[in-house]
């Protein structure tokens, strides 16, 4: 995982312009995902790659558009000092591994390479362990699914499997 660094307050009009919120795709997003500030981003991201960023990442209006434009560049995790609360459900809502660690986004370079743990907040870079706080298992689950619809869909469908009634379903 290569990573790009951000500062402080980046958000969500940053990370993808209000002008690009009527794209039809995810991918159509992702194509413009952080051009305001880094624009060689989309072109430059793969799949596995992760953010870093200050204090604050996520900071502005409560879009869904944010995450999902992150996600849908094959972003694998962010790790941020702090996140504006709103972004953070948002992010884990869709599947998207956040993790906050102050000391970690501060000491990883732009371009390191490290590896980030969701189940037990383990971020390790240049030889170095930082800490975050783990993601619970019923969220690593909901990531796993593939975001929190995708996870009630399939609760559903398994409550449903053992139902005589399986109408609504």
């Amino acid at each position: 995982m290569t990573v790009f660094c951000y500062g402080d307050n980046v958000d969500t009009d940053v990370i993808i312009p209000a002008r690009y919120l009527n794209a039809p795709t995810p991918e159509e997003l992702a194509s413009h995902c952080m051009e305001d500030i880094d624009a060689g981003f989309a072109a430059a991201v793969r799949p596995g790659d992760v953010i870093t960023a200050g204090e604050n990442f996520g900071c502005g209006s409560s879009r869904e558009h944010a995450p999902m434009a992150i996600l849908a560049c094959g972003v694998s995790c962010v790790i941020a000092g702090s996140f504006a609360r709103i972004f953070y459900r948002n992010a884990l809502n869709i599947g998207l591994l956040v993790l906050e660690s102050p000391e970690a986004a501060a000491a990883i370079a732009n371009g390191a390479e490290l590896t980030a743990y969701g189940a037990d907040g383990r971020i390790e870079a240049g030889g170095r362990t930082y800490a975050a706080q783990p993601i619970p298992p019923f969220l690593q689950r909901v990531r796993q699914d593939g975001g929190l619809l995708q996870s009630i869909k399939k609760e559903l469908a398994a409550s449903a499997g053992g139902s005589e009634n399986k109408e609504g379903l």
